[in-house]
């Protein structure tokens, strides 16, 4: 792909990535699923849903690339929710971890269903073919940009 085509498409990630992240597409999802939550909350409700399991403070931070102290906040709200709980660290009592609760894990997959429903309806129409190509290739930019990232130093690739 030629610097042109970048150029090119470059306008039209901007617009998804409005339409996800500023539009009322998430406020929608969250309404659906039961949830008053602002976004960070919802974000940080989420990456500990996908993860493979509990998780440091710091570690949702990367995985999310906002500073620590944001996700302090964040997890201290769903705390008082019940929605997420911290946990010891088999590897350092000193340390904890935040996993969500049954309530928080049900939320999120309320949040996440809501949201894969609107997509899955979004692209309803598309030939499967072109579907699979989509997945497909957002898997490997995502995958690519966070590692070049990671490489820069701006954080981690996520881990699912």
């Amino acid at each position: 792909m030629s610097t042109e085509d970048v150029r090119a498409v470059l306008p039209r990630l901007m617009q998804l990535s409005n339409a996800v992240s500023r539009g009322r597409l998430a406020e929608r999802a969250a309404e659906a699923a039961g949830l008053a939550l602002d976004r960070p909350a919802l974000g940080v409700l989420l990456t500990l849903h996908t993860a493979d399991g509990p998780l440091r403070i710091g570690e949702i931070a990367e995985r999310m690339q906002v500073v620590g102290p944001h996700i302090t906040r964040q997890v201290q709200g769903l705390e008082r929710r019940a929605l997420v709980r911290r946990v010891s660290d088999p590897h350092d009592r000193r340390a904890s971890l935040i996993e969500p609760t049954d309530d928080g894990a049900a939320a999120a997959n309320r949040y996440a269903e809501s949201m894969i429903g609107w997509f899955t309806d979004a692209i309803a129409e598309w030939p499967e073919r072109d579907r699979g190509e989509l997945g497909r290739l957002l898997g490997k930019l995502a995958d690519d940009v966070t590692a070049r990232m990671a490489a820069l130093g701006e954080g981690a690739p996520p881990h699912s």
